[in-house]
């Protein structure tokens, strides 16, 4: 399923179909729902509960991004992580939607076991 580190699925593509091709290359997916994320202690909260962080994540940007090059607690194998209506928080917060996007895409560089898939819907 790898394509790059941080993708913009096509349009039209909903969250589930990036879901389900996930799972039938078998990868894991995991799903962030954007309708929760307007803030950053939203954003950073969905993708931590998305991805199971552990108990240590401290839900900042440098601890987004260390969770994200680890992931040593998800089975092995590659993760998909699928941020539907990612723009929500782009609306609410531009810088911190730059932040957080680039700190995504600096990790799913970082960790090739990670993949992070923007949908619209």
């Amino acid at each position: 399923m790898r394509v790059s580190g941080l993708q913009q699925a096509p349009c039209g593509t909903t969250a589930r179909q990036v879901i389900e091709r996930a799972r039938r290359c078998g990868a894991g997916a995991y799903v962030v729902d954007g309708a929760e994320t307007r803030d950053k202690a939203a954003a950073l909260d969905a993708i931590g509960r998305a991805l199971s962080f552990p108990a240590w994540y401290g839900h900042n940007l440098d601890a987004l991004y260390d969770c994200l090059t680890d992931l040593s607690w998800l089975p092995a194998g590659e993760h998909v992580l699928v941020w539907s209506r990612h723009r929500e928080l782009a609306t609410h917060d531009r810088d911190v939607y730059e932040a957080v996007m680039g700190v995504l895409a600096d990790a799913a560089e970082t960790n090739q076991r990670l993949t992070v898939v923007l949908t619209d819907g």
